[in-house]
This record gives C-alpha cells, structure tokens and sequence, in this order.
C-alpha cells in the first residue's frame, strides 16, 4: 500500500498547518556544504509539494554555521516575497538588516529555555537572550514583519537534565510578550514523552498561552516524536514543524539527532483523515532526491518504506 487508509479521529483537529524547517534546520548540520543550486530546488519542490510556510535559511554568521553563508544568493534566487511565507531566522539586530536588505517579510527568533543552553547557543544568560531580542522584534515589528519565536530544550537539557515546565512557561510567555504572533516549543533533543506534552500544554494553557498561539518541534532521537505529535493534536495544536527527509539536529547540541521527518508527519494526518495540504507522492520524491544528493538513504520511514510513491 503506497498510502495510508484513512480513518479520522473526530476528536482531533481537522486540518493543521505544517512549518517546514528541512531548508535551514534540515540543512544547517550538514558538514558537507551543500550547493546553492540544491537548496533553490529544495525550496521549489517543496512549495510544488504544498508545504505551506517554508523556512528557507538563516542569517547567523556564517562562521557558526557555514552551510547557511549563502543566505543571501539563496533568497535572490527563491519567490520569498509573494505566494507563500519563506521565513528566515535572524539571531540578532545585524540579522534583521540582512533580513530588512532582501525583502524579507516572515523571520523567526530562537531563545532557549536553559541558561547552559542560552550561553552556548547565544552567548548570553537566560535572562539576557531578551535584551538581545527586543530590539529586534520591535524594529521588525515596526517594519510590519511577522515574528514568530522558537524555544528550544522544552523538555530537557543535555546539561542540565530535567527542565522545569514552570520555567519552559516563564521563558515562552516572555518571548510571545515581545510581539511574537506563535511559539513554536522544541524537543531540541527528543527525550519528550505524551504525558510530557500534554503537561506542558496545559501548563502553558494555564498561564494564559492558547494552543493557537503555539507550534510544536519534534525531534526523533527517541523514537516519540509521531506519539508526541499525536498527544498535541488531542490537545487541540494545529501548527507542526517538521523537516522533509527527517534531516536536521542543533550545531551546538550533538545529542540532538533529526527533525520529525515531514513524510513520516504527513502519512499519519493522511490516516487520521487530516488537511495538510501536501502532496505526500511529491514530497517523499523531494526526499529521495535531496537524499541522492547528500549520499546517504533518508532516515524518513515514509521515504524508506516507498511510501508515497
């Protein structure tokens, strides 16, 4: 069977949007740099598949990640400024003027909900990652932009260990406080379980944060990232990251392994009877392609299996 039999689940949304990350996230811990001309089409095939928002590069400097040193080709080459949104993420102001010089409408900020974490990544406390990116909001705000914030280490901390939900909370609040439009909460190293999930969603519901101003980031380390995308979906999330391939990790977190593979995403809403909006055929051939060109098999299920095909 090339597709899944449908069975909805009428306790569940009846469609969601999928953010995909596989151009920046997926990409960014590839120690191969790959073409410029692969990420365009990357980028093309998977708007051809129906992903609605594709976030394509980052504008951190390219001596911390060197696969993203050609952001500002790969938007010279891309449609980012009609059609659908094509986010990039910008750590700082000098960002932001990269961002402000291309045309850029949709950016994203990436806090962190630990302080080793904050200082690794940031190289700023806890505390100080807001001061760093207020000013950025507000300008970009001002310049009629949408912002969306990540937080990463939600559910715990290669250093740290456990991380308090109270605390994930705090930091999450703070950042849609700034002007974000959506949280998106990341499982940076993939040891979150669906009791965990649910705990953190009322948590946060609790705090006055609906689940329509948030987003979950999955990652697979563990095996849990589908049952956690499941238990989201009961609790009334419609916003998915994923990354086409199951391709990605953090540069400064080696314990954190791929993204939700978006095939492997798509394949269960399609069984539960749920609007995505992707092609899967077109997006699992997106997969096998990038993997040809990476020269290893995609870690996708889907893709693996043949499914889609």
């Amino acid at each position: 069977m090339s597709l899944p039999m449908v069975v909805p689940d009428p306790r569940l949304p009846s469609s969601v949007t999928i953010y995909e990350v596989g151009p920046r996230d997926g990409l960014q811990n590839e120690q191969t740099v790959v073409p410029v001309d692969v990420k365009v089409e990357l980028v093309e095939r998977l708007v051809t598949a129906g992903l609605p928002v594709v976030e394509v590069t980052s504008f951190v400097h390219p001596k911390w990640v060197p696969q993203l040193a050609d952001a500002e080709e790969l938007l010279d080459r891309v449609d980012h400024t009609n059609g659908i949104p094509m986010p990039v993420l910008v750590p700082n102001e000098r960002g932001l003027d990269r961002a402000l010089a291309k045309g850029v409408r949709h950016i994203a900020i990436f806090g962190s909900a630990t302080e080793t974490f904050a200082r690794r990544n940031l190289n700023r406390s806890l505390d100080e990652q807001f001061a760093m990116f207020e000013p950025t909001v507000t300008r970009a705000l001002d310049e009629g932009m949408d912002v969306r914030a990540y937080v990463s280490m939600c559910f715990g901390d290669p250093w740290e260990g456990e991380v308090p939900i109270d605390q994930v909370v705090a930091v999450g609040k703070r950042l849609l406080d700034l002007g974000a439009y959506q949280l998106s909460l990341g499982d940076t190293t993939g040891v979150g379980t669906t009791g965990h999930v649910t705990a953190l969603l009322d948590a946060f519901n609790a705090a006055g944060v609906p689940d329509d101003r948030l987003a979950m980031h999955f990652h697979d380390t563990y095996g849990q990232a589908l049952a956690n995308t499941y238990a989201a979906l009961l609790h009334g999330v419609t916003t998915f990251d994923a990354s086409a391939g199951g391709l990605g990790g953090c540069p400064y977190a080696e314990s954190a392994t791929g993204n939700l593979a978006t095939e492997d995403l798509v394949w269960m809403l399609d069984g539960l009877g749920i609007r995505s909006g992707v092609d899967l055929p077109a997006l699992a051939a997106t997969s096998r392609w990038l993997a040809g060109h990476l020269g290893r098999p995609s870690p996708s299920r889907v893709v693996n299996a043949g499914g889609g095909a």
